[in-house]
């Protein structure tokens, strides 16, 4: 490994385990990247690149910071070879692979090839002229006082389902346990290939969530009768559209990969982190 990437949490101390990298990477000869204006407030020894640049001469990328910091690390990996690990610095960090008091000896399972890398699909679309990409969802959402948003779902062209409702989430696996979990959709594995359509707040009189082939194209149309919508990216408003208006998304497989070290399953930190219980009915160990 030459190059390393680091991406910060805008306003979480990072300093830790920024003084943790640092430490591993001068062992070890490996040149630390950081995003120019990120890496200022630390006054952190990395060297200073945009954040273009990062993605592209980094063989790994480290991300420190919640689960918004991890998903900006995938988009700037996105296409290039480097694997992204996560390093929670918040509160849920369902993304991230290890907490901080870890980070030493996960970098050290790095260094021993003891990890593998796990590919993430990525949705894209293209708003505006355009592309935009997202690793968790692309949500139209009613904007207050504008309407409901009532859209048309076409798969492969022909029309499928329509709702009406607050917002409608067009989510990843990786999506499968924030926006649209919160809607009513399913957990998903990442290790599924598919794309999940989740209405949040319908009401209409078909009001399920769907699931798609991640090689199926997939259409919102807002109808008629539909508010201006917000077009949301990973939970940014990235713009709007209005009725008669559409917007086309396609599943994109292993756009990123991030890295996994075999601590814990996708559903122990489903359970963990989602604070998931079974059912009252259901005995637990030792009840009778």
């Amino acid at each position: 490994m030459h190059s390393a990437g680091l991406v910060l949490h805008p306003r979480r101390d990072s300093a830790a385990a920024v003084e943790a990298v640092l430490g591993w990477a001068s062992n070890r000869n490996i040149e630390i990247l950081g995003i120019a204006d990120e890496i200022v407030r630390l006054n952190c020894a990395a060297i200073g690149v945009t954040p273009e640049e990062l993605g592209r001469r980094s063989d790994l990328v480290v991300s420190l910071g919640g689960d918004g910091t991890m998903l900006r690390a995938m988009r700037l990996a996105d296409g290039q070879r480097a694997p992204v690990l996560g390093v929670n610095l918040g509160k849920l960090g369902f993304l991230a692979e290890v907490d901080v008091p870890d980070l030493p000896g996960a970098l050290s399972a790095i260094d021993g090839h003891q990890f593998t890398v796990e590919p993430r699909l990525a949705v894209d679309a293209v708003l505006q002229g355009r592309k935009i990409t997202a690793f968790n969802d692309i949500a139209v959402v009613r904007v207050p006082g504008d309407g409901s948003a009532v859209v048309a779902v076409r798969v492969g062209g022909q029309p499928f389902v329509s709702y009406s409702a607050d917002a409608v989430v067009v989510a990843t696996p990786t999506g499968s346990t924030a926006y649209s979990f919160s809607a009513g959709g399913p957990i998903t594995s990442p290790a599924v290939e598919a794309l999940l359509v989740t209405p949040a707040a319908p009401h209409s009189a078909y009001s399920r969530g769907v699931v798609l082939s991640v090689h199926d194209e997939v259409t919102l149309e807002l109808l008629p009768t539909s508010g201006r919508l917000a077009v949301e990216v990973d939970g940014q408003v990235e713009g709007y559209v209005s009725p008669g208006e559409r917007l086309d998304l396609r599943g994109r497989p292993s756009a990123a990969r991030v890295v996994r070290l075999g601590m814990t399953t996708f559903y122990q930190r489903a359970r963990r982190k989602l604070r998931l219980t079974d059912s009252a009915e259901i005995p637990q160990d030792g009840d009778h």
